[in-house]
């Protein structure tokens, strides 16, 4: 399984792309509809630097009938963090700079057979994610068109974002909210999330453990407990299943052997059963944060995981996406030591934009010549 932002792109100009490809999206604001396939020709323009001595290797959006877009891949406060004035992602002017700016961490599922978008966490970037996400492929439900949010636990980054539903911003109605019971009962008991359910801004949509919540047609989604801090809510991930392919998104855990002895959940084998992993990788290991007591932050460590995956075959570590990534984390920067590391022990960063396809679209009955 390949992924769109991988068709033949070297990883040490991804970042670059990446960055072209929602530059041009934003200032092609006038022409949303355009198809998809016409935005990523447009960013390529943009960056023939990146696209050289490069091949098409991945399946383009516009042939996908179902995909997982990529929103965000920072660790809940996003990139930069608050206070960090001296992070490469500001430039001189307190503005952000896109090639090194990254959103808390999120995913899309797109189901262009019927329309329908859902989303993965609703981050505190959820103005700019949906923005995004509408100039990929608008949607054609009332208002927000969000058909879903699927939510993974009660830290900032996960669900914070459901504040724009509210009526002093977007006044949506009835969006679905899925989360888990003691999720579900955080949202109804405390403000302001349980004004969002009285004044019909959502509609919460209970989900149990290891059980699939059907979106139709071949789609489903199947909830994980994983240990985590579990202050205010249980944590899971998702198996995100489709046609003719599945990702797993678990973007926090404090352990891959907690998770099996708790759980009886083996990473390694969810790795064989899905397409795509995307996995927390909050920190690159236990060096980033001088003065701290790094094992009070338990989150796998990508340099621990590698030599964990590494017995793996190079087609299990390939579908490795590390995502959710701390601010600290050299693996933020495509040409770091970190992430050349990565790359040559075979797995991957993921990126902003790219896209994995669960679905082809059928072929056209009379294909252009």
């Amino acid at each position: 399984m390949k992924t769109v932002s991988e068709s033949g792109m070297t990883d040490d100009f991804a970042a670059d792309a990446n960055a072209a490809y929602w530059d041009v999206a934003s200032r092609r604001h006038s022409r949303m509809r355009l198809c998809r396939a016409t935005a990523t020709l447009l960013a390529f323009l943009l960056a023939p630097v990146a696209l050289a001595n490069t091949k098409q290797d991945a399946t383009p959006p516009s042939r996908c009938a179902v995909e997982i877009l990529v929103l965000g891949i920072a660790q809940d406060a996003g990139i930069p963090q608050i206070g960090q004035r001296s992070d490469s992602a500001w430039d001189d002017h307190a503005n952000l700079r896109p090639e090194y700016a990254r959103l808390a961490t999120s995913l899309a599922l797109l189901d262009h057979r019927s329309g329908k978008r859902y989303l993965f966490e609703a981050t505190p970037d959820l103005r700019q994610q949906l923005q995004r996400l509408d100039l990929h492929a608008a949607g054609t439900t009332a208002g927000l068109a969000i058909d879903g949010i699927f939510l993974t636990h009660a830290h900032i980054g996960h669900y914070a974002g459901l504040m724009f539903l509210g009526h002093e911003s977007a006044g949506a109605s009835g969006v679905p909210v899925h989360a888990m019971p003691r999720m579900l009962a955080f949202l109804k008991n405390n403000g302001p999330w349980q004004q969002l359910a009285s004044f019909g801004n959502i509609t919460l949509r209970p989900m149990q453990d290891n059980v699939a919540v059907s979106l139709g047609e071949a789609l489903r989604v199947i909830p994980h407990r994983v240990p985590h801090r579990d202050e205010y809510s249980e944590t899971v991930g998702f198996s995100i299943e489709g046609p003719g392919a599945a990702v797993l998104f678990i973007p926090d855990i404090d352990s891959w052997a907690r998770w099996q002895d708790e759980y009886g959940q083996s990473i390694e084998d969810q790795i064989l059963r899905h397409d795509v992993a995307y996995l927390d990788a909050t920190f690159y290991d236990d060096n980033e944060l001088p003065g701290r007591d790094m094992s009070a932050i338990p989150h796998p460590r990508i340099a621990a995981m590698m030599e964990q995956f590494d017995a793996l075959p190079s087609e299990q570590r390939s579908k490795v996406r590390f995502i959710h990534l701390n601010h600290s984390n050299p693996a933020r920067y495509a040409d770091s030591a970190a992430s050349k590391a990565i790359r040559k022990r075979g797995y991957r960063v993921a990126r902003e934009g790219e896209s994995t396809c669960l679905a082809a679209a059928p072929a056209p009955l009379h294909p252009e010549s």
